[in-house]
């Protein structure tokens, strides 16, 4: 049995202390824990976490933009042989890591990911979407391919994502470009069902910020997509449409969406070339 880190990110999140818990509670105890904050995280509530946590080794850094950035800005401290990837509105169940990681430490797979699942009941309108977006990307799409796994309950062999690493063209969609890529190195990848962690979305009350966010994640996917040479794949696609009003709203979305990701991801390449 090799060496965990869990590694924690967090945008001025006081459920941070709720994630810590639950690490505290595990089963299997990570070796380390690392939370890699954003500057926007007030010092105060990451000084609460140090305090609180006490069962293991706990280092904290920050780092300058958001999630994403703090995601990408931590691999140099990663040395444990396997990082697993908790987020701050994420509580684990005591048998949470030892589940993720048992793929990695048996020599069947280079990383894996298990679900999420809701906190609790949805309250509103929004909750409601995102559970049975997230039942059905579990459904249809995980089982077609590993690279669809939402980055935030996975676990990596280390060696494996300190190589790929995240690419900074593709923010918000870190994740399936980093899982696409793994894969076509034949890295092996695999859905774990029972690691599941429970999301908590009760801060998802504006419609307003959640068309930001969907249409933000639907340029930077429309950008993994181009990247990889997978758009006409996914646009073939045939998946069960969720059952809900936003959907409409989300769908009127990509087509705008798509235009401005290629505009976009045209220009980070040319940049990039010069």
């Amino acid at each position: 049995m090799g060496t965990i880190v869990v590694e924690v990110t967090v945008l001025d999140d006081r459920r941070l202390l709720l994630a810590l818990e639950s690490l505290a509670h595990q089963e299997r105890l990570p070796d380390r824990v690392v939370i890699a904050a954003s500057t926007r995280t007030p010092g105060a509530l990451l000084d609460e976490a140090r305090l609180r946590f006490s069962v293991r080794p706990l280092e904290i850094a920050r780092f300058g933009g958001g999630v994403v950035d703090a995601r990408a800005g931590a691999i140099p401290l990663l040395r444990e042989d396997v990082t697993v990837f908790l987020d701050s509105d994420e509580r684990a169940p005591p048998d949470w890591l030892g589940r993720i990681v048992a793929p990695i430490e048996s020599g069947t797979a280079e990383f894996a990911g298990g679900p999420t699942r809701p906190v609790r009941p949805p309250e509103n309108s929004i909750e409601r979407y995102y559970a049975l977006l997230e039942e059905s990307i579990y459904r249809d799409l995980v089982p077609r391919s590993i690279t669809y796994v939402p980055l935030q309950n996975t676990a990596w062999k280390t060696s494996v994502l300190r190589a790929l690493g995240f690419d900074p063209r593709i923010p918000f969609a870190e994740d399936h470009d980093l899982e696409t890529r793994a894969a076509r190195s034949g890295a092996r990848g695999v859905f774990v069902p029972d690691a599941f962690v429970l999301h908590d979305r009760s801060d998802e009350t504006s419609f307003l910020r959640w068309a930001r966010k969907r249409y933000r994640y639907l340029v930077a996917m429309a950008m993994s997509l181009l990247k990889n040479g997978e758009l006409r794949g996914r646009l073939e696609e045939k998946r069960t449409p969720v059952r809900h009003p936003l959907r409409y709203v989300e769908s009127a979305m990509k087509p705008i969406a798509l235009v401005d990701a290629t505009f976009r991801w045209r220009r980070r390449r040319t940049r990039a070339a010069g």
